[in-house]
């Protein structure tokens, strides 16, 4: 009796391979789609999954006896969902990516598929007290006191302190370990009283919740900064979850989520999940885990969350949706608020892009019919939105060696006199952008990239910021030998830090620049001390610029606005106008009126215009019709094909080669090849090439096509290809 042929099965590896393999399928073994597998490949065995079959494509021809065969059915992992494994085959298909390499983003938390290790706590011991009390220890026994088994991170947020009081309190005995019961996510509480909407509010509420039941739409919530569009959102964020259905909230950044998940807990009675970087290994497990089991029902985090395993997804809430965060430029590039509404699109559930400053994409989609627009455009609880000015620095410049205007100076007194907080914001991280040898002339340049060292005082050394190298600051110019030659040029957020304390040696202070917090959890401190009016003048970058809740921040300063205006970028403008929007926004919220002062040498620019008058709608139009006219994004499309290579003959060659293989088309330009703006980073030589083309052009099969017949990468020679590319460097 002949013996069947053995079943196979394509099972896709999180590698940079094209296609999933065919596998053979052991007598007796069932595996279905979505299902993690571990498959031999070369030597190595791997976690796969196990990929519907693309009926396209031509069958293999491969004898099925010759396949090497699937290891084991991982069993107690639960299956990617059908909707997961169409996301990855999008995205891939979108970006031109390998499926391959989406599907590691999905697979991202390791700890999910391996048996979760015992959690320990701590309670406190009855009766007993340390030797020595301090009052962080007093607090921690304050909270302990429950006789609860907490989690050492758990206990220490409560309590304030850091999870080194914690440990010194288990050294001292006070404290005992146990184990805790198997992490779940907690427990969401519908019935908690929501916040009274104003009548604007509960307009744009019922609004977005009409258009919760008609499947996949997107709505741009646009409201002014401090007009409550959290609460609103809510609101869709209740409806879904008393469906029973998962929500996610996205973010751009870490930073938001404290005071965001504090709000969750007070709307819904309980913490949601959280996903981003800042997450142990063993709890990124656990939240993957609850995710694909579908107990976790309200998910808050980073883009990558966007790639969590949702077997019951009913919402998407954007937030910030502009935020240039939500683009990756690494490995898979892709822009998550585009890949949410395409998400949305392939699950057939509402998605919410929420901001006070929309992204212009979103607004002409708004204009033109695809999405719904809302607009709130009053500020909560009746408080005005800051009053700004612009300080020409022309005419009121600040003293010699100095970077702060007297005009700005005087407000921050005042503002501090008051006692209400000040907030100075700058782009720029470190000391200085530059150092120079006053005797030779000399610069410290990179010597991996075309870039300065910035001078990073505090830490007394000078920085790559694009590839991390470091040097300690010398004490003599290299070049020429001088000695006390060496000084800084322009200024960086710890430059205005010294300024201010000799301005105002008495203020509390604080810097709020990512170089300069260590970890999510001192971030968030940090936010809490602002917040409790514990400092007085804050002193940032963008990290301020988005989203805070700030009560008593009366005064906003701009010390530098003309930073981004000067960028070979077609969103310079729009980007500037944002960020500069979103930061002055933070000031007076609530009862206290708010200012903004923006120190410019060009007072007369569009952008500096726009947000002295208020008038955004203007400055909006104004972008749009130039972009029309120039057939640029949201109007035509773009893509970026960066060739990099150890030597720059050998970069230079490949582009020209490249360029000179791309196939003609009536609605496609190739611009290129030509050296980047940032010609060498980590040792490597850039050129670029530029693909634009009509809204209406595939550029997608274009590109698939030119690189299918296009000379092929040798040696060292890499080439990324970004779709809708947001830098330009």
């Amino acid at each position: 009796m002949a013996k069947s042929k053995p079943a196979t099965v394509p099972v896709l590896l999180p590698l940079a391979l094209p296609a999933p393999y065919d596998y053979a399928v052991p007598e007796g073994m069932t595996v279905r789609e979505g299902q993690f597998v571990v498959a031999p490949l070369s030597t190595v065995d791997y976690l796969g999954v196990v990929w519907p079959r693309d009926e396209s494509a031509e069958p293999p021809k491969l004898d099925p006896k010759k396949l090497r065969e699937i290891i084991e059915v991982v069993d107690d992992v639960p299956p990617l969902p059908r909707v997961s494994l169409d996301f990855a085959d999008w995205v891939a298909r979108y970006t031109l990516s390998s499926p391959g390499m989406v599907l590691r983003m999905m697979m991202s938390a390791g700890r999910a598929f391996s048996p979760p290790a015992p959690r320990y706590g701590v309670r406190l011991l009855e009766g007993s007290a340390p030797s020595r009390m301090t009052p962080a220890r007093a607090r921690v026994l304050e909270v302990a006191g429950n006789g609860m088994t907490w989690a050492k991170s758990a206990l220490a947020e409560a309590a304030g302190v850091s999870t080194g009081v914690i440990d010194g309190l288990v050294d001292a005995g006070t404290l005992i370990t146990e184990e805790l019961p198997a992490w779940a996510p907690p427990h969401l509480d519908l019935s908690t009283a929501r916040a009274r909407l104003t009548p604007e509010q509960a307009d744009a509420a019922a609004e977005l919740l009409a258009n919760m039941n008609d499947g996949f739409s997107v709505t741009l919530l646009d409201g002014v900064t401090g007009s409550g569009k959290t609460e609103v959102y809510f609101e869709a964020i209740a409806a879904t979850l008393a469906q029973g259905k998962q929500a996610l909230v996205l973010m751009p950044e870490i930073a938001l989520t404290s005071h965001f998940i504090a709000r969750c807990e007070q709307r819904f009675g309980a913490k949601p999940a959280e996903w981003h970087s800042g997450l142990s290994a063993p709890l990124r497990g656990r939240v993957w885990r609850a995710v694909a089991e579908n107990q976790a029902k309200l998910v808050v985090g980073a883009r990558s969350a966007l790639f969590l395993p949702f077997p019951d997804l009913g919402l998407i809430v954007v937030d910030e949706e502009h935020d240039a965060g939500y683009k990756q430029e690494e490995r898979v590039t892709y822009q998550a608020r585009d890949m949410a509404v395409l998400r949305g699109s392939l699950g057939q559930f509402p998605v919410v892009l929420s901001s006070a400053t929309p992204s212009i994409e979103s607004l002409v989609n708004a204009s033109q019919g695809r999405y719904r627009h809302i607009k709130l455009e009053q500020r909560y609880k009746a408080a005005r939105l800051p009053d700004i000015v612009t300080i020409d620095m022309r005419t009121s410049p600040p003293e010699r060696g100095k970077w702060l205007s007297p005009v700005l100076v005087e407000a921050v007194a005042e503002t501090l006199a008051r006692g209400e907080q000040a907030l100075l914001f700058l782009n720029r991280r470190g000391y200085a952008p530059v150092t120079v040898c006053r005797n030779c002339g000399f610069k410290f340049e990179c010597p991996n990239c075309s870039a300065w060292l910035v001078e990073h005082r505090f830490r007394r050394r000078l920085e790559c910021h694009h590839c991390g190298t470091f040097a300690p600051i010398p004490e003599v110019c290299p070049n020429c030998g001088a000695e006390h030659s060496l000084v800084p040029c322009g200024p960086g957020i710890e430059r205005i830090d010294e300024e201010v304390a000799a301005l105002f040696p008495e203020a509390r202070r604080v810097l709020l620049s990512s170089d300069l917090t260590p970890g999510v959890s001192d971030l968030r401190e940090t936010l809490r001390e602002i917040e409790d009016r514990e400092i007085d003048i804050v002193i940032g970058t963008q990290l301020v610029a988005k989203g805070h809740h700030f009560p008593g921040l009366a005064l906003v300063g701009v010390v530098d606005a003309d930073l981004g205006l000067t960028h070979a970028d077609p969103r310079a403008a729009e980007r500037t106008f944002q960020l500069l929007n979103q930061v002055t926004g933070r000031a007076g919220r609530e009862v206290i009126p708010g200012r903004g002062l923006i120190q410019t040498y060009m007072p007369e620019h569009p952008v500096i215009q726009a947000l002295a008058s208020g008038d955004r709608d203007a400055f909006l139009a104004r972008e749009i019709e130039a972009r029309k006219a120039a057939t640029m994004p949201p109007f035509g499309r773009l893509a970026s094909l960066l060739v990099s290579a150890g030597a720059r003959d050998a970069a230079e060659s490949y582009a020209r080669s490249l360029a000179r293989a791309a196939p003609a088309a009536q609605k496609i330009e190739v611009l290129g090849p030509a050296e980047a703006p940032l010609a060498v980073i980590r040792g490597r030589f850039r050129f670029r090439l530029l693909v634009k083309a009509a809204r209406e052009a595939d550029l997608q099969a274009y590109l698939r096509l030119w690189l299918k017949e296009a000379p092929k990468p040798k040696g060292d020679v890499r080439l990324t290809i970004d779709i809708d590319p947001y830098s330009f460097l």
